[in-house]
């Protein structure tokens, strides 16, 4: 099929504002490039963050197509790229890298030295909330033949973020008990890792029933509204899926010696920490980003086998807008994924 000079995509055109459905033209690959037809593209509450700015906040240039969430179908490459990437179905990782940097070298690729604030897809950098989208480099891509698009999209960020965050502490995992703050778009996802590749009781807190219900199905051994309630001895590691203040509190109180809070979500939460003040001894607090690439690989071998499947709702391109009011308005369950029309 020929590819179109022009595209629908969703763009942020000013901060502190919605994002807006426009014509803009199909992008084509230089040396090194792949042009991706989108099949698939998650919402992210990081998405809601980026509109919400003040001017200045972020180092990103204006319009910019949001959207990091990306599995699609390769159409055309560059040169220098090999050929059999054509017409392969791929799952984005969006931190863009250099490659070259002491943390690419050592496959810490979301740590990369020359990020400079624009860290990737929809994230400083043109995104996948579009027909088609512009990928750097073909090491930018895991392929996923066989699988379902819509499967794939929130692998990219959802379950690479939570992966990471998991893999980073699983020694403080294994055996132990561990609590995860929040069962919405990354947490529910962090439920089946754990469930599938550690030893852990899993203890899940939040606020809505049907959070929790779900939980419970993905392998949650105790739940509760809140961790108080659900939580009746020190444990070993906080997963803190939504990263507000209270979260972060209540998430201290209840660290054993030793213990590890980790902030995953980017509620706005901040705490104090000081040695001798209320934190237990040898305690460690660690916010992870994203992930690297051989995370994202991980994470699609799980889907593969069938051992995490992301809950989404999926829309139609042409719904993307109302689908992000939702989002903000806290009316979704699990991952809204959108589609082409």
């Amino acid at each position: 099929m020929p590819i179109p000079s022009s595209m629908r995509a969703v763009q942020l055109t000013a901060w502190q504002s919605e994002p807006e459905l426009r014509e803009v033209p199909v992008p084509r690959p230089g040396p090194g490039e792949l042009l991706l037809r989108v099949d698939a593209a998650g919402l992210c509450h990081s998405d809601l963050h980026v509109m919400s700015c003040p001017p200045g906040t972020l180092p990103y240039d204006l319009p910019m197509t949001l959207g990091h969430e990306i599995a699609g179908t390769v159409v055309e490459v560059g040169d220098g790229v090999d050929g059999s990437w054509l017409d392969r179905l791929a799952v984005v990782h969006g931190v863009w890298s250099c490659g070259t940097c002491h943390s690419c070298r050592r496959g810490h690729e979301n740590h990369c030295l020359h990020l400079d604030g624009r860290v990737g897809f929809g994230l400083g950098r043109p995104g996948g909330l579009a027909e088609y989208v512009l990928v750097p480099a073909a090491r930018q891509l895991v392929a996923a033949d066989g699988m379902v698009a819509t499967e794939l999209a929130p692998l990219a960020d959802a379950a690479l973020t939570a992966y990471h965050a998991i893999r980073l502490h699983r020694e403080a995992i294994e055996g132990g008990t561990v609590v995860v703050i929040g069962a919405g778009g990354l947490g529910h996802l962090a439920v089946q890792i754990l469930k599938q590749t550690t030893d852990a009781h899993i203890v899940v807190v939040d606020t809505r029933p049907a959070a929790l219900e779900a939980a419970r199905e993905h392998g949650a051994h105790t739940t509760g509204t809140t961790v108080a309630e659900a939580v009746d001895a020190p444990v070993d590691v906080v997963l803190d899926f939504v990263g507000a203040d209270s979260t972060l509190a209540a998430g201290a109180e209840v660290l054993a010696p030793g213990g590890r809070l980790v902030m995953v979500g980017g509620g706005g939460g901040s705490m104090t920490v000081a040695k001798g003040r209320d934190l237990p001894l040898g305690w460690h607090v660690n916010a992870p980003f994203w992930g690297p690439r051989q995370d994202l690989e991980a994470v699609v071998e799980l889907a593969r086998g069938g051992q995490i499947v992301a809950d989404i709702e999926v829309v139609r391109f042409s719904d993307t807008l109302d689908a992000y009011r939702r989002l903000r308005e806290g009316d979704v369950r699990g991952r809204i994924v959108v589609v082409p029309d």
